[in-house]
């Protein structure tokens, strides 16, 4: 629909795709993103393969509870995760890997990888006995309910809700931060990554003063 094209030839044009027409077809411009209002990147076609990503997650779960040695399973990951990284690619020549739409060759591409690197920390850490480098991983994975919720929370009052007088007007607050901290002395892709490793470093912080506190937030 549209006369883009299919395939590769549509998902460089992100409201001409048939994932975009059929969630405005269904669901309609009133209900989809507010960013787009003419494609959703959590649409009908879209939730298909990310149930597909849970699916890989559940049975490669599954598979780690299993009684096998654990080398066995392990290369079996191993096994599995490079072969979905190859079916992603070769899947990505007419099927471009798009997250925005969550395509099935992004699916297999990044399954496949979250599968070889769970492998390769498993292998580091529980078969070499590697562990020096974890304890800011082990912090994060004990409180992960507080650092999900709070840092979205924490970035929704920093993009949107708080926003502070400068020369230009009223801007949100993480705008005014990046600007006077970030921008003056860095290019911008130096600089948004810098911004971006400060706030993992701020939770990784409060997650370390409820580390030390033994508070362990559970649902």
């Amino acid at each position: 629909p549209g006369g883009y094209g299919p395939g590769a030839l549509t998902l460089s044009v992100p409201d001409g795709s048939l994932a975009a027409w059929l969630d405005r077809t269904i669901i309609g411009t009133n209900h989809m993103w507010v960013g787009s209002k003419s494609w959703d990147p959590e649409g009908i076609l879209s939730t298909f393969p990310a149930i597909g990503t849970v699916i890989l997650g559940a049975l490669t779960g599954r598979w780690l509870l299993s009684e096998r040695p654990l080398t066995e399973r392990l290369n079996a990951i191993f096994a599995a995760g490079a072969l979905a990284m190859m079916a992603g690619l070769m899947w990505h020549w007419s099927f471009p890997i798009a997250k925005n739409i969550w395509t099935s060759s992004y699916v297999l591409f990044t399954g496949g990888m979250a599968a070889l690197s769970l492998a390769t920390c498993m292998w580091l850490i529980d078969v070499q006995q590697i562990t020096w480098w974890t304890k800011p991983w082990v912090i994060y994975g004990l409180n992960p309910i507080v650092a999900f919720v709070g840092s979205g929370f924490l970035a929704r009052l920093l993009y949107t809700l708080v926003k502070v007088p400068t020369s230009a007007g009223l801007v949100p607050l993480q705008t005014a931060i990046f600007d006077r901290v970030y921008a003056p002395w860095l290019d911008p892709r130096d600089a948004s990554l810098l911004f971006a490793l400060s706030y993992v470093a701020l939770w990784l912080a409060i997650l370390t003063l409820l580390y030390r506190r033994s508070i362990i937030v559970k649902l």
